[in-house]
């Protein structure tokens, strides 16, 4: 059995991952593994075509300098697949070029199944983007559990796998006692900043963090900061945190292996009393570790104009979304703003109680305690290129 996987960006890398851990315990026969992907896909085996950080760009005004060059990794990829004929192509999340990867194939070679893991977001802008995959993608395979119905009146299959956060190890309190000691962090209240793993994300949050953290140790001197940072983008976190108040613990993920480093970031959500997060998946990885968060995005002025006036939603936080709330607070776009944000965190470090139930009940609704989500996701993808089950 061949497969070709495309990801983009680290949170398709740990999707990619999981999957193939899946195909490798569900499927009939062993897997050929082809395609593009991070340090994740590559410990089950994958050898990436080019570095997965060429595809991390997130903006419109962010990927216009880098569209030839995208442009051509996106012809490359497709001449891949079509080249490896593999049994199913499955593209992972970072839609603009993995379904653009998907037309290309489609277009030249109608019997290569595919795939496209995490429905793109037509529920919050662009919702035509359902009907225009459809014309090239086969099945869907979806982390939200009111998903499918815009897949399916589509016409795609879609099936809700639930999300991989919620079979992802937490530290226990034994784990939390020894980063503590690790870090020199002793009793001390603990804020976690979670830039994001892109550089373009990093290179414009830094700033504004820097002033949010400087603020919250203005008001709390005994704040302690520790900052998880990306292998990708890790010398410019590092040299961006250096000045920043509460003396910050910058934790190092490069040469670990997927485990280790998942373990020393579980052990960190797990020690934060509060999270100032960039927008994302990262939300939710901070709900399965119990972390009370507020989230904060800045973006090109062009960039914020297109997507806010596209925008179908009053909230970007999926654990708003899945729990149908608003309980986190979000500051995006122009109102991403340190005395705000900062005043916003000293309210939920007081008051952390609060978003307790919804990020428990967010868990609960992405699939906590079923099948592990990429063992799912393998089995429908099986099922689909068998023509059985929904």
């Amino acid at each position: 059995m061949k497969v070709f996987l495309v990801a983009g960006e680290a949170s398709g890398d740990r999707l990619g991952a999981a999957l193939m851990a899946g195909l490798k315990s569900c499927a009939p026969k062993p897997v050929e593994w082809a395609g593009v992907g991070g340090p994740l896909m590559a410990e089950q085996g994958l050898h990436s075509l080019f570095a997965m950080q060429e595809l991390s760009v997130m903006g419109i005004a962010e990927v216009l300098p880098k569209y030839r060059h995208l442009r051509r990794r996106m012809i490359e990829t497709a001449d891949a697949v079509l080249t490896a004929q593999p049994d199913v192509l499955i593209t992972i999340d970072s839609p603009d070029f993995g379904l653009r990867v998907a037309a290309r194939v489609r277009a030249q070679n109608r019997t290569i199944r595919t795939v496209h893991y995490v429905a793109p977001s037509v529920w919050a802008w662009r919702p035509g983007r359902a009907a225009k995959m459809a014309r090239h993608v086969d099945q869907v395979l979806a982390l939200l559990p009111f998903e499918p119905p815009y897949m399916e009146a589509a016409g795609m299959r879609c099936d809700f796998v639930g999300h991989p956060v919620v079979a992802e190890p937490q530290a226990d309190a034994a784990e939390i006692a020894a980063f503590r000691q690790t870090h020199n962090l002793g009793d001390a209240p603990v804020l976690l900043v979670l830039p994001g793993s892109r550089g373009s994300e990093v290179a414009r949050l830094l700033p504004i963090f820097a002033q949010v953290v400087a603020k919250l140790h203005a008001a709390r001197p005994d704040l302690r900061v520790v900052v998880p940072a990306a292998p990708g983008v890790h010398d410019s976190v590092r040299d961006g945190v250096r000045d920043w108040a509460g003396r910050p613990v910058v934790l190092d993920m490069r040469g670990q292996s997927g485990d280790a480093a998942q373990h020393q970031k579980a052990a960190a959500f797990g020690a934060a009393n509060v999270a100032l997060a960039a927008s994302g998946t990262v939300s939710l990885e901070l709900a399965a570790a119990g972390t009370p968060m507020v989230v904060a995005y800045d973006m090109s002025w062009l960039s914020w104009q297109i997507m806010s006036r596209a925008a179908l939603i009053d909230t970007v936080t999926l654990v708003n979304l899945v729990s149908e709330t608003r309980i986190i607070p979000e500051f995006l776009g122009p109102a991403c703003q340190p005395g705000p944000i900062a005043d916003a965190l000293l309210s939920v470090l007081n008051a952390h109680e609060e978003q307790a139930q919804a990020l428990s009940l967010t868990m609960m609704r992405l699939g906590k305690g079923g099948i592990a989500p990429g063992r799912r996701a393998a089995m429908a993808v099986l099922e689909g290129l068998n023509g059985t089950g929904s």
